[in-house]
Formats: structure tokens, C-alpha cells, sequence
């Protein structure tokens, strides 16, 4: 694997976007800050215990860190053509590494990644999309299919476009949602207790209750959108991602605001910085913030 650690120079400026109405959750004059806006498309943003960022520029195949001291670098390049991650409650770094449809767990030194999963039932991944991961370090992944530029094939291997189990030891891959069109983002609450998941295809988001043996029960509809990624507060407020940007739900399904980035598409968000309160959003070619009320979680 060939690593570059290169320093970028960043300019902070506001990005022009619709004014953003009052609300409980952006602090009072707040307003959306373009990092950067040097990639191809952004995706997979996460947050490690310190509050650095990490996110994907996936057409170029690299791995970019925005650190909590505000500089930019190029964490890892090639990076499995990785999609949607998340760091875990071991602050390990997980990711939908897309070249080869599998899942990855990649060592913070950067010398080397593990292969998770790539296959179900002896089937090669449609292509794993999104990955959320619980307290006791259980998975759950997207699986849509999306055809790629980087592919040798061109059919999905799997006819369900399904979300599946990752069990602890990495041994056993269970599906457990089979009725989508085409999922795409995920993420748990804290209490690892509810889980919400994005039918992309059908324009819904549902929620779903975690049982013990990590199945799911109880789907629910949250609301009647599409979302790409997805992340959530302390609050248990859900943030959904697409053409509009990003969108604020209660955990009763209530819209709160809707942050516009003034790009084509708005693909995912989490939160991050020192005391993980700043909104970090992928858009299309750019990479922005704004500063939140409330603050982020970890499983």
C-alpha cells in the first residue's frame, strides 16, 4: 500500500447556500463553512475519540484527514476505493472499501488493513456502501448495488440489495432487511438499542428495533425521504443527506432544519472536532462545517 501524507493548504470561507432558519440545533448565526472543494466526490466522513475527520474522495481513491487543529492531509492513497466508514468504539477505523466489494478495518498506523467480509453465502457483495458498528462490536452494512467505472463485472452476484449482520468475530455475515429497494445509509443510537436505515430507492428512512442476537424488529417509518449517509446527536435527532443537503429529524420523525450546501448532491455528515460539536459534510466536490448546539455520538 502506497501511504501520502501531504499538508493542504486550507482557506475558510462561506460557501453560498439559502440562509439557514432559526433553530435548536445550529448555534445562533452559525453559518456553513467550505473547507475545501479540490476532489472529485466526497463521501464516508467519520470521526475518531479525538474528533479528527476522515472522509473518502472516492474517484481519486484516497482517504483525506481533517484534523482538529484545522489542516488537512491525505491520510491514505489507494484506499480500496473506500465508501462510507466509521470508527468504533475501539476508535478503529471501518470501511466499505468498494474496489473489491468488501469490508475493511484499517490499523490507525496505516501499515496494513484487514478484510472483514466480501462474500454472502459464497457470493461475491453487491458493494458495500454504509457500515455502522455497536458497542459490543457487531456490524451492520448496506449492501445496494451501484455499478462502478473501477469494476471487471457488470451484474450485481446477489439479487436482494439487502443490510446485513457482521457477527464479533467476523465469522458469520447474516441478512437482516431484505425488503428494500436499495438501502444506503445507516447508524445506530448510543444505546445501541435502535437502528436507522435509508431505502434510498423507495425514498424512506425506517427504524428499527436491535434485538440481543443483533436481528432486527419493529420497522418503523421515521419519514418519507431519500438519504445517502446518515449520522445523529446526542439528542437522538437523525441527519439525512441528499439534493436538498442536509435535514434534521426527531427521533418522532419531525423535521427541525434543513442546511443547504448549495450543491448537486449532498452524499453524507457526522460530527467531529474537540468536543465533537462542529456538523462535517460531504457535498459533491466540496467538504464543509458548521458549528452545532448539540454534539455527536459513539456506539
Amino acid at each position: 500500500m502506497f501511504l501520502i501524507n501531504l499538508l493542504i493548504p486550507i482557506l475558510l470561507m462561506s460557501t453560498p447556500t439559502d440562509s439557514i432558519p432559526d433553530n435548536p440545533l445550529t448555534k445562533k448565526g452559525a453559518t456553513l463553512q467550505k473547507l475545501s472543494g479540490e476532489f472529485s466526490f466526497t463521501e464516508g466522513p467519520t470521526s475518531d475519540a479525538e474528533g479528527n475527520v476522515y472522509f473518502t474522495d472516492q474517484p481519486n481513491d484516497r482517504i483525506m484527514k481533517w484534523s482538529v487543529d484545522g489542516q488537512l492531509t491525505t491520510y491514505m492513497q489507494p484506499a480500496g476505493r473506500s465508501n462510507g466508514m466509521f470508527f468504533d468504539h475501539k476508535d478503529r477505523l471501518w470501511s466499505c472499501a468498494d474496489a473489491d466489494n468488501e469490508l475493511w478495518i484499517i490499523d490507525k498506523d496505516k501499515k496494513k488493513e484487514t478484510l472483514v467480509v466480501k462474500e454472502y453465502e459464497g457470493k461475491r457483495l453487491n458493494g458495500p456502501n454504509d457500515v455502522w458498528v455497536t458497542k459490543k462490536g457487531v456490524a451492520y452494512i448496506t449492501d445496494p448495488f451501484y455499478k462502478r467505472d473501477w469494476w471487471k463485472h457488470t451484474e450485481q452476484a446477489i439479487d436482494i440489495q439487502g443490510v446485513y449482520l457482521v457477527s464479533k468475530d467476523h465469522k458469520t455475515l447474516t441478512r437482516v432487511i431484505d425488503d428494500f429497494e436499495k438501502p444506503n445509509g445507516i447508524v445506530g443510537t448510543p444505546d445501541n438499542k435502535k437502528l436507522y436505515v435509508s431505502d434510498i430507492g423507495a425514498g424512506k428512512i425506517y427504524h428499527y428495533k436491535i434485538n440481543k442476537d443483533g436481528s432486527l424488529s419493529e420497522k418503523t417509518l421515521l419519514c418519507e425521504e431519500r438519504s445517502d449517509g446518515m449520522t445523529i446527536d446526542e439528542k437522538g435527532n437523525v441527519y439525512i443527506t441528499n439534493s436538498n443537503g442536509v435535514t434534521a429529524y426527531s427521533p418522532e420523525g419531525k423535521k427541525i432544519v434543513t442546511i443547504p450546501t448549495g450543491e448537486g448532491w449532498t452524499a453524507n455528515v457526522c460530527f467531529g472536532g474537540k468536543n465533537h460539536s462542529t456538523l462535517f459534510i460531504t457535498a459533491s466536490k466540496g467538504f464543509y462545517s458548521i458549528e452545532m448546539n448539540v454534539q455527536g455520538v459513539k456506539p
